[in-house]
């Protein structure tokens, strides 16, 4: 049996009918086409399916569908002002942050979850609130500089779409 979903996704609403077993995960990528959300794990354990719900970093992999009812939902993709990058995608890009890419947007919605809570957080608070989100290329120093670069930019106004 299906039911009808009402969601907001990056800025866009949609009204699905969807079967109660399906991941927002599913949703977003096989149904919407929004290929941003990446699936690794499955299990929530990687953080690659990292999306933003009401503001809050969380794995879509875990969250099913119908508890996103109502919600606004926000992917890598709904980051972007049309072709402005958010700061933190232009710093992850100038300060090399991004070598294979996977882990690239559940990182970048996440850090943003973090400047918006906390607008000049500390390293450890950056590598705290990456913690859920694995990368297996970076080494994760470049993606510390990159939140403190976006950091800085949004708190001197240069980067006012946080």
């Amino acid at each position: 049996m299906k039911h009808i979903l009402e969601i907001k996704v990056n800025g866009q609403v949609y009204d699905l009918a969807i079967s109660p077993r399906r991941t927002l995960a599913e949703l977003l990528r096989d149904d919407l086409g929004i290929t941003g959300v990446k699936l690794g794990c499955g299990e929530g354990e990687c953080g690659a399916c990292t999306v933003l719900l009401n503001g809050l970093p969380v794995n879509s992999c875990l969250v099913f569908a119908l508890e996103a009812q109502g919600c606004e939902v926000t992917t890598i993709e709904g980051l972007a002002s049309g072709p402005e990058l958010h700061p933190l995608q232009r710093a992850f890009i100038q300060q090399g942050a991004i070598q294979c890419g996977y882990c690239t947007p559940g990182m970048i919605l996440t850090a943003k979850a973090l400047l918006d809570r906390n607008p000049d957080p500390t390293e450890q608070e950056i590598r705290q609130a990456l913690a859920g989100n694995l990368c297996r290329c970076t080494g994760y120093q470049k993606i510390v500089q990159a939140v403190r670069q976006a950091a800085r930019e949004l708190s001197s106004g240069k980067g006012d779409e946080a």
